[in-house]
């Protein structure tokens, strides 16, 4: 199954690769590294994690403090956020 990003989700990327980077240059590599991982993992095994909310399910990274919330369609996986555990769950998508 491929993988879709919502314009929030991109975007939540972008701003943790670059604050990482911007703490410890390849720090924000790293974290991008861990990202595809946890990606693969959906991939391959979509059903895997549990739904966290709503029909969203939530796998939870292992090194930086971030959830990937994404549901799973017809012919594809919609990852909608990229989420740091540190902000407000009212935040959650």
């Amino acid at each position: 199954m491929r993988l879709c990003y919502t314009e929030r989700a991109k975007h939540e990327l972008e701003t943790a690769f670059q604050w990482y980077e911007n703490q410890l240059q390849g720090l924000g590599f790293e974290f991008l590294d861990c990202v595809e991982e946890v990606m693969d993992t959906i991939q391959k095994f979509p059903n895997m994690y549990p739904e966290h909310h709503e029909c969203f399910r939530r796998a939870l990274m292992q090194r930086f403090p971030f959830s990937i919330f994404y549901t799973i369609e017809v012919k594809e996986i919609i990852v909608h956020a990229v989420f740091d555990n540190r902000q407000d769950p009212n935040c959650l998508p």
